[in-house]
């Protein structure tokens, strides 16, 4: 393996062991980059120059055996919607071209105190409000497993910047799947905190009560030492769970209504290898479930017409219309209605937490279809508007009921399996996955 095929989590220890440096690491990195001709429609800017004055002074400490964590060193991407000081963040569209901030987000702060090196900014979906990651008005990142199609959304850079070795892991944003989807769609790990666990500050919005941040890599280990990183709770102890000793359910509820043949049939083979591994696995329904599914258009419309409506109606010419449209159904959604629908949510996550209180986890597959293709998506409306809805279906699941929920690949190539936790349970969910990792790859 080479360094940038390694984990977050091994690359670490490789720093650590002094059989690399964060310079060795950082260069070949950017090297890497330099020789992908994709990298322009992966990273919106590199940041060669801050990224190899951060990795001088991570080895000096590593020389000097004062290094700050596990990740000290190790070169991550970071999705275009994170201020960082000096450098252009314009959440994959025009309407913010030239936004330069002074200062990073906190996130990114946190992150760099703790000695990761910022390798540069990675291409969204416009303004965070697509689940497919095809961005006509800036770039469309590529799909490292199926190419034409999409890459997934809105953390579409994020995903390829590791699934395409230009970076040990990417962060990303999710609203309604952002991280997640892409994740799903390039096998990679992707986890969804809770909202309110890292700070948004620094960060351009879409949908605050909804949106939060979180990582796309290579392993549950390095999601968990990401998050540590970034200003979350200490990274759980990983090895101490049993396969044999969890008790998961499948939502049978909504999950798997319309869902592709592709997915359906990936998802039954990773229950099988669980099963045979010794998981104990439960079928559940939740009708309040489908009920908050049916309050998603009120809800995260309002709330992204809200926070980005003034901005966009600036120059609405600028977006591209897809996405344009899905903003502006949330333009007339009356007040009243917006709070009976938060109002009767809190209602079914209530009920939700119960029925799931027995149980690990939740497991569903992460997105029902597969990548759509570009192309098709550009010139069909109505395909697009199909299948970013069908993609975002089961990740919103953990968004709407407020859980805590990570992807995992599987042995089939973009058919992710999602495990929902509980409501601030980081802790748990990542024990959790850690312990189906390994079975769920074979």
């Amino acid at each position: 393996m080479t360094l940038t095929t390694l984990t977050a989590a091994d690359l670490g220890r490789a720093i650590a062991a002094g059989t690399t440096t964060p310079m060795g690491a950082t260069e070949a990195y950017l090297d890497a980059a330099g020789a992908l001709p994709k990298a322009h429609d992966i990273y919106t800017a590199m940041t060669p120059e801050r990224a190899l004055a951060e990795a001088e002074a991570a080895t000096q400490r590593a020389r000097d055996g004062v290094r700050r964590g596990p990740l000290d060193g190790v070169p991550i991407s970071w999705k275009d919607l994170f201020d960082s000081a000096g450098t252009a963040t314009e959440a994959g569209s025009q309407l913010l071209k030239g936004r330069v901030p002074e200062g990073d987000a906190r996130v990114l702060a946190h992150a760099t105190q703790e000695g990761l090196i910022c390798l540069g900014k990675t291409h969204m979906s416009e303004l965070a409000f697509s689940g497919l990651g095809i961005n006509p008005k800036a770039a469309t990142s590529p799909n490292a497993l199926m190419p034409g199609h999409a890459p997934g959304g809105s953390s579409s850079g994020a995903a390829a910047s590791v699934a395409f070795g230009i970076a040990a892991a990417g962060i990303g944003s999710d609203t309604g799947g952002s991280v997640r989807i892409p994740a799903a769609w390039n096998d990679l790990v992707g986890l969804k905190t809770m909202s309110g666990l890292l700070s948004l500050r620094g960060v351009v919005q879409l949908c605050p009560r909804f949106d939060t941040i979180g990582p796309l890599c290579r392993s549950v280990e390095d999601a968990a030492l990401l998050l540590e990183a970034m200003g979350g709770p200490k990274a759980p102890d990983l090895t101490q769970t049993s396969a044999s000793q969890l008790h998961l359910a499948v939502l049978d509820t909504t999950a798997f209504d319309d869902i592709r043949p592709e997915p359906a049939t990936a998802f039954e083979a990773s229950v099988k290898r669980l099963t045979a591994a010794g998981v104990t696995v439960s079928h559940i329904t939740i009708p309040q479930v489908a009920e908050a599914m049916t309050l998603s258009g009120p809800l995260f419309t309002a709330e992204a017409y809200a926070t980005c409506g003034e901005l966009i109606e600036t120059a609405p010419e600028l977006m591209f219309d897809r996405v344009l449209g899905r903003f502006r159904a949330g333009r007339d959604v009356d007040a009243v209605a917006y709070i009976r629908a938060w109002q009767t949510l809190e209602g079914h996550r209530a009920a939700y937490a119960a029925a799931i209180a027995r149980f690990d986890g939740v497991i569903v597959p992460a997105s029902p279809n597969l990548p759509p293709d570009v192309a098709r998506g550009l010139a069909d409306e109505a395909y697009f508007i199909t299948e970013n809805l069908l993609a975002l279906r089961n990740t919103r699941i953990g968004n709407l009921m407020g859980l805590a929920a990570i992807t995992l690949p599987t042995e089939t190539p973009a058919c992710g399996l999602q495990v929902l936790g509980r409501s601030f349970g980081e802790a748990h969910l990542l024990r959790v996955a850690a312990a189906l990792e390994p079975l769920l790859k074979g």
